[in-house]
């Protein structure tokens, strides 16, 4: 039993009222510093379980696009509640517009993007921007503004009222961003994530291919005035100084201090991922957190995370721009949470960290030709979210006593030296894997209690690196994915290491949730996230959590929401991360929650349309709940959790699971037999 600090309630009122508004959560991250806060009270865990499902909105791609074009497709959209609207847009970009009641749509604005590309990063939008030009008059045209980046690389501005293109931005509403280079083929380039804005500048990140070439398109960020569309500046995240290598580009949300005039990027590891023996050095400023003055994109400061990457361990998390107790005083911070687990806290102002980080010596051994840092920095004061070593006593064992694992035969045939062991001929563990610890759903931060919130996940890559001679012939099995990374003298595969049954190889849970005292330096709490139920043989609903790149969002009302790799959206108390209650979806939300008060009720909505890369179905929906009303029947898509019954549908499930087990071994044991005898 953990102890917590009370607060007296007139001083969390005060805290509350000190607060950025972000009840209408007008930004991609609830507000511009990407707390994912919300001050809403109405839903609380006793209530929690009165929730019902408000509406059901569904695009229509799943219907009128093709099955094979829908498998390309990952839906991470965040809505955003402006203009008495949510406004959220389709992996093909569309935006559209909803009654934040009922879900009606009130417009919708298509930009026709092409759809036989190959998107490297899948058809996907995180979210669009809002922006209100206060020099406009009140009732004119674009006054307040939608801004979205596209897959097909254009920067678009709406009108937010109405959905019309911003005809005094740009060409007609869009700019198409020059490149600079050829691609090697439609889709190399992209824009996911919702651009930055802020003292009348619209900034854009990029999402390059990566591990097909050393030579890839820079990672330039771009500014424009918001008003007109005209080019601002340019800042390129990547140090040349004579270097061969491509993009470090932004790929993640930013955040914006519009009090500062700043923005802060978090950028990735530079071209190819796993191998950087043309790239000598640190390669500042790749993996790093990047403030800039945003109306001139003047570097102010930069700190780096690693050093020399070559583990894709680039940043994928919106930073979290907050006011923090530390001890000594308050301090206005950014957080940046990390693929290995690690969370920098570090002064808004400088950059410098808030506590010691300090260079440890990482293993070292690197392949023909590699260059390795010495040293990668490690946070002392904060603990990583999530375990970051991994041995054969890790490995999942269906049946431990009768047989040596799969997964503990793969285990032991790799090199591993623990977190930044280097990609090898070998093969290499990753651990946390590339897409582990916290990914773009990124963290949420109750200012009032000063607790961080965060998704985490549990899963071993296996990698390889191909010698050039045999790339060429080299054809991936099913489920590796193979990087030509051209220029280098390594090619490159990369792949979840998993058992005969499909399950990841280390050790449930794959997803949880952790809730970080940052003053005190400790973990507060984990719960598992998820279930199997939508992505194992049968449906069996293993409590084993799913890993979870998706975010959430805590509220004032003392709940966390989240959805997962299964079709749930759920809600957690906040104090103890016991799980309240589920709430039915077509598909999974593997997108960040948000929530809205409207016409006096709070509602929690999320996109809910499948992740094609980690299997789940595909779907095209948005989905809201709310509490119920007097005299409204209960839900059947919404129920709370009952531990007893929950313990029960674990075992059963376990005894299903054990069933199959042994009928697979059954089935296997007697091919080899029949194999044998022939």
């Amino acid at each position: 039993m953990r102890t917590r600090l009370r607060i007296p309630p007139a001083l969390v009122a005060l805290l509350l009222l000190a607060m950025p508004p972000c009840a209408a959560w007008e930004s991609w991250g609830g507000d511009a510093g990407g707390s994912r806060f919300s001050p809403l009270r109405e839903i609380t865990p006793d209530n929690v379980g009165q929730l019902v499902r408000a509406f059901e909105y569904h695009t229509g791609d799943l219907i009128a696009r093709p099955p094979e074009v829908m498998r390309r497709t990952k839906f991470q959209a965040t809505p955003l509640f402006v203009e008495d609207s949510l406004i959220f847009c389709s992996p093909f970009n569309e935006v559209i517009a909803l009654d934040p009641g009922t879900g009606a749509q009130k417009w919708r604005f298509d930009p026709k993007i092409a759809t036989n590309q190959r998107p490297a990063n899948r058809y996907v939008c995180r979210g669009v921007t809002y922006w209100v030009d206060d020099h406009a008059p009140a009732n004119a045209a674009c006054r307040s503004r939608i801004f979205m980046g596209t897959n097909d690389v254009r920067l678009i501005a709406l009108d937010a009222r109405t959905g019309i293109p911003c005809a005094g931005f740009g060409k007609g509403g869009e700019i198409k961003l020059e490149i600079g280079m050829r691609l090697e083929w439609p889709g190399e380039f992209q824009i996911t994530s919702p651009p930055a804005v802020g003292r009348g500048v619209v900034v854009v990140g990029s999402s390059i291919g990566d591990n097909s070439r050393v030579d890839a398109p820079s990672g330039m960020v771009r500014a424009f005035d918001a008003r007109s569309g005209e080019p601002r500046w340019t800042f390129e995240p990547l140090k040349r100084d004579g270097i061969e290598a491509g993009h470090a580009n932004v790929w993640a949300p930013m955040s914006v201090d519009e009090t500062r005039g700043l923005v802060f990027l978090p950028t990735t590891s530079p071209s190819p991922d796993f191998w950087g023996g043309k790239r000598p050095g640190n390669n500042e400023h790749a993996n790093s957190v990047v403030a800039l003055r945003i109306e001139t994109g003047e570097l102010v400061w930069a700190f780096q995370t690693v050093h020399h990457d070559v583990w894709d361990y680039d940043l994928p998390a919106q930073p979290t721009l907050t006011r923090l107790d530390t001890g000594d005083g308050q301090r206005d911070v950014v957080i940046q949470p990390t693929k290995q687990g690690f969370v920098f806290v570090l002064d808004r102002d400088t950059g410098k960290p808030v506590w010691p980080v300090e260079e440890r010596a990482v293993p070292q051994g690197g392949a023909e030709g590699e260059k390795l840092s010495p040293t990668q920095p490690f946070p002392t004061h904060v603990p990583a979210l999530t375990s970051q070593t991994i041995s054969t006593d890790d490995a999942l064992s269906l049946l431990p006593g009768l047989m040596r694992s799969s997964c503990e035969r793969q285990f032991a045939a790799a090199r591993n030296e623990g977190l930044f062991t280097p990609p090898s001929v070998q093969g290499t563990l990753e651990f946390p894997f590339t897409g582990g610890g916290v990914n773009w759903g990124s963290a949420a931060y109750d200012p009032v209690h000063q607790i961080l919130y965060a998704n985490t996940s549990r899963a071993v890559h296996l990698i390889k690196l191909i010698p050039r001679a045999e790339a060429a012939g080299f054809n991936p099995p099913p489920g590796h994915d193979f990087g030509r990374q051209r220029g280098a003298p390594f090619a490159m595969s990369r792949a979840m290491v998993t058992s005969p049954l499909g399950f990841l190889c280390n050790k449930p849970p794959w997803g949880e949730m952790v809730a970080v005292d940052l003053k005190a330096g400790r973990i507060l709490w984990r719960s598992t996230v998820g279930t199997t139920e939508d992505l194992a043989p049968l449906g069996v609903p293993l409590p084993w959590g799913a890993p979870l790149l998706n975010g959430l969002a805590v509220t004032a009302g003392g709940l966390v929401f989240t959805g997962a790799m299964d079709a749930y959206l759920r809600a957690f108390d906040a104090r103890s991360g016991r799980e309240l209650w589920q709430g039915r979806l077509p598909v999974p939300g593997v997108a960040n929650p948000m929530t809205y008060l409207w016409k006096g009720e709070q509602y929690v909505a999320i996109g809910a349309g499948g992740h094609s890369e980690a299997g789940t179905s595909i779907g095209d929906s948005v989905v809201a709940f709310r509490l119920a009303r007097p005299g409204e029947a209960p839900s059947l898509w919404s129920r709370t959790i009952d531990r007893p019954g929950g313990r029960f549908l674990a075992a059963t499930s376990a005894i299903t699971l054990a069933i199959i087990t042994l009928v697979m071994v059954g089935l296997r044991w007697r091919r080899r037999r029949r194999s044998r005898q022939s």
